[in-house]
């Protein structure tokens, strides 16, 4: 058997060491998110070749977001190859991505009911995994946008290679591997290049008309990343992708340091001391102060550091301010030395 053209072969490589390393002694099947596009599709290409290999299953799972002309045919098209080629199973999930709750925009409704079906979907089909097919590029992106948005270290830390969403873990093997590389091994498949477990089958990759879209601020740092590669060499795109993966070990050794310290500080009712806070460390303190908010209730996406910094004044600059309002409607002050979580006005406590 002829060796795969190079590009097909990192794939693989890239796909079998998170296998391996992500994918325990549970359910023996995975599922490939693909939207037809040359990056996921060339995942499902390469997962479909190496799953077996590990003893897994490989099938495959697409989601219509009827937000564009056609996307019913597109994903009828995808489900049809992916019988034809061999997945199973193969699923089909439509999503209502038109109205997003609080405010979200498209873009994030979207998100939101795509991983909630896929989620569902997971469960149904008793798979162990869920892979998606997020480039160096995309975490390069990441980083880019975390950065103008003032982020703060998690948001640098980019895409983790493992997430769990309700239960369900979602594993991203291309974040090490470039869209260049995607796209030669999709061309490679087309041209009947390598084996036949790599050929395309017929399913030319799509390409999104909302990823050249300039509304969308992703795109806009998509545009402005060459000119980035120009000014500064063709390294900053890995150089950023390193630079989270380098900073996601050290949020994650934060964030378990930071649970452990919440535990220490925790009080009846679920509040916090406040003299406990007064003595961790600045970078602990925050986290618990962070985490604790999320438990609440506030939403991890509108919970910004001005809100932390004001929470933090409870504690470290306290003279009997009023209470700090959290996303959600989340009042939280300080009462007899804790910080606790305010009923609204006119509530009436029993």
């Amino acid at each position: 058997m002829p060796a795969p053209p190079r590009p097909v072969a990192a794939l693989r490589v890239a796909i079998r060491r998170c296998l391996i390393r992500q994918v325990g002694n549970g359910p023996r099947l995975v599922l490939v998110a693909c939207s037809g596009g040359a990056d996921s599709l060339a995942l499902a290409l390469a997962t479909r070749f190496v799953a077996p290999r590990l003893g897994l299953g490989c099938g495959l799972v697409t989601v219509d977001h009827q937000l564009q002309e056609g996307s019913g045919q597109r994903a009828a098209n995808i489900i049809s190859w992916a019988e034809r080629v061999g997945f199973g199973p193969v699923l089909g999930l439509t999503v209502d991505a038109q109205a997003g709750p609080g405010g979200q925009g498209p873009e994030a409704t979207a998100r939101t009911a795509r991983y909630a079906a896929m989620v569902d979907a997971a469960r149904r089909a008793g798979a162990g995994a869920v892979l998606l097919g997020h480039t160096r590029e995309d975490q390069a992106e990441t980083v880019l946008l975390a950065l103008a948005r003032g982020s703060g270290p998690r948001g640098l830390a980019g895409m983790p290679e493992r997430r769990l969403i309700d239960g369900v873990p979602f594993l991203r093997p291309l974040l090490a591997v470039s869209r260049a590389q995607t796209r030669a091994a999709c061309a490679a498949g087309a041209a009947g290049d390598g084996d036949a477990a790599g050929g395309v089958g017929g399913l030319e990759p799509w390409e999104d008309p909302h990823n050249a879209d300039p509304a969308f601020a992703r795109v806009r740092v998509r545009q402005a990343l060459p000119v980035l590669v120009e000014a500064l060499g063709a390294g900053v795109v890995a150089n950023l992708a390193r630079t989270a993966q380098m900073i996601a070990v050290d949020v994650e050794y934060l964030d378990a340091a930071a649970a452990s310290a919440a535990e220490r500080v925790s009080t009846a009712g679920g509040a916090l001391s406040a003299s406990g806070l007064a003595e961790l460390p600045t970078a602990l303190r925050r986290r618990v102060l962070h985490q604790w908010s999320l438990g609440l209730g506030a939403r991890g996406a509108d919970l910004s550091s001005r809100h932390v910094d004001a929470l933090d004044a409870l504690v470290t600059a306290w003279r009997g301010q009023g209470h700090v309002a959290l996303p959600g409607g989340i009042r939280v002050g300080r009462e007899t030395g804790r910080l606790a979580a305010v009923p609204p006005p006119g509530t009436t406590v029993r």
